[in-house]
């Protein structure tokens, strides 16, 4: 009851008119950065965080945080409309989301996305109220083990789960972790794989090669196939959304497990990419319809926007509880706090009961808010599918190139847009799957880490993967996932003798 009624008083403090004006502004520059590929809701953050100084704490937090849930949403825009991702996290929207897209289905497919998007977050805010100190505890038992164990599962579930065959999963994926191994070593300091380019001294960025695997690959595919923009604009009017939603509660199971999954990696935390990655994969794996995922099946963007946003939203609870930031933008907000003179821990629930329960409120209302706004403007969004391809290219290659630059604000950066872009169309007209590749970037260095600061810890021994309970059952399931095409066909065969 008196969360309940710390919950009413924190709507109360939202609710001001200079608050609620701060939440709406924060919103629309969120979607906007979600939209330009390269920027994202932590750079978004980080940049407009010096004009919130002289701010109060809570009006501060509230506009930093709606920018974060607006990033959450616009990232979705581009995935699904050009196969750009937005953030990270929106590279497994485009999987089925752009596929819809091209069948003139823009409209359900941003729909949808936007709605689980709200949905994830909701689940992960109500989350966030209820059990945030039982969270917090459980947080502090992950490790460096712990944390390899998690990134184990995630590449385990893409090679075991995917619809493609292993050994080109595998092969793109090693290709990822040599491109993750660039840069400087965080564990001895020494340079790896440079060859005296200064630039590669941090190693290649993941959203560098997500924009050019991705963005200049698409183009240069669709250039091959006649400068001609496949997306189909009819049937796109406001009723969509009515008929979307009709449609959307045949995947409350999908929803459920998205959000569980959400929230266990933004917590633990392992991040809303991961979370959105292994959402897919396993949606895929269980999903009646899983062998359709790739060609525009709704199922795959409820998935892994869900979980997307489920653990975006979940990573701001050990920040919070802990001091100990679960994502990117998390951190960047846990710095605003210390610059506020706010010390985040246990005891920020009690000494700060406005600015914390403020901030919680900030996330329901924000969310709901969001949601309208990205909805009503969904026909604006998917009649850009009417612009002749032949003129909207010229655009995207240039955001991209923006975008690309403004990561680090380096030329390099845009020539290795292209070098990836390159990659990316050479692999997808090999058939080479492009998801376990940027999986691996992303996840490659911090998997090394936290695999070499394990065998520190243990001096050498393998057997810190299985030395508790915790790490041991997510190894456990990795090796499933892992080998779970062989068990399979290993009970087919047991069985076949008895079914004749």
């Amino acid at each position: 009851m008196e969360d309940i009624g710390n919950l009413l008083h924190g709507f109360s403090v939202v609710l001001s008119w200079q608050n609620f004006l701060y939440m709406l502004v924060g919103i629309v520059l969120g979607v906007i950065i979600g939209v330009l590929p390269g920027l994202g809701g932590a750079n978004g953050v980080a940049i407009l965080l010096p004009l919130t100084f002289s701010m109060p704490p809570t009006s501060a937090i509230i506009l930093l945080s709606c920018i974060y849930w607006g990033a959450l949403f616009g990232g979705a825009i581009t995935s699904i409309l050009f196969n750009i991702p937005g953030e990270p996290w929106s590279v497994a929207t485009t999987f089925d989301g752009h596929p819809m897209a091209q069948q003139g289905k823009a409209g359900e497919a941003l729909t949808a996305a936007f709605t689980s998007s709200f949905v994830g977050a909701l689940f992960a805010v109500v989350v966030i109220t209820l059990v945030a100190p039982l969270v917090a505890k459980f947080a502090l038992q992950f490790g460096p083990a712990e944390k390899f164990s998690v990134f184990f599962l995630a590449f385990c579930s893409f090679v075991g789960m995917g619809k493609e065959p292993p050994t080109k999963t595998v092969a793109a994926m090693m290709i990822g972790f040599a491109l993750a191994a660039v840069g400087t070593d965080t564990v001895t300091g020494q340079l790896r794989l440079t060859f005296g380019f200064t630039e590669l001294l941090g190693g290649f960025d993941f959203l560098v090669a997500v924009i050019g695997l991705f963005g200049i690959g698409e183009i240069l595919l669709t250039m091959e196939e006649g400068l001609s923009f496949k997306g189909k604009a009819a049937g796109i009017n406001p009723a969509v959304v009515l008929q979307t939603w009709k449609e959307l509660p045949r995947y409350w199971v999908t929803s459920l497990r998205s959000c569980i999954i959400g929230c266990w990696m933004g917590i633990t935390p392992a991040g809303a990419t991961p979370a959105s990655f292994m959402s897919y994969g396993i949606a895929k794996r269980v999903s009646k319809t899983g062998h359709k995922f790739g060609t525009g099946e709704i199922e795959g963007v409820v998935a892994p926007e869900t979980a997307a946003h489920a653990a975006g939203t979940s990573a701001l609870l050990p920040m919070l509880a802990l001091g100990v930031p679960g994502s990117p933008t998390a951190a960047v907000l846990l710095g605003g706090l210390l610059i506020w003179g706010l010390q985040p821990g246990p005891l920020l629930f009690v000494e700060q009961k406005d600015f914390v329960w403020g901030l919680i409120a900030s996330m329901y209302l924000g969310n709901v808010v969001g949601l309208l706004v990205v909805l009503t403007m969904v026909p604006v969004f998917a009649a850009i599918l009417r612009v002749p391809f032949g003129i909207i290219a010229p655009i995207i290659l240039v955001i991209c190139a923006i975008g690309a630059y403004t990561v680090h604000n380096n030329s390099f950066d845009v020539v290795m847009m292209l070098v990836f872009g390159v990659a990316g169309y050479v692999l997808k007209k090999c058939s080479y799957p492009l998801a376990p590749l940027v999986l691996a970037i992303v996840l490659g260095d911090k998997a090394e880490e936290a695999f070499r600061q394990s065998l520190l810890i243990s001096q050498g021994s393998i057997t810190v993967f299985w030395s508790n309970g915790l790490v041991g059952t997510i190894m456990a399931l990795g090796l499933i996932a892992l080998f779970w095409p062989a068990l399979s066909n290993l009970k087919g065969r047991l069985l076949a003798p008895a079914v004749r």
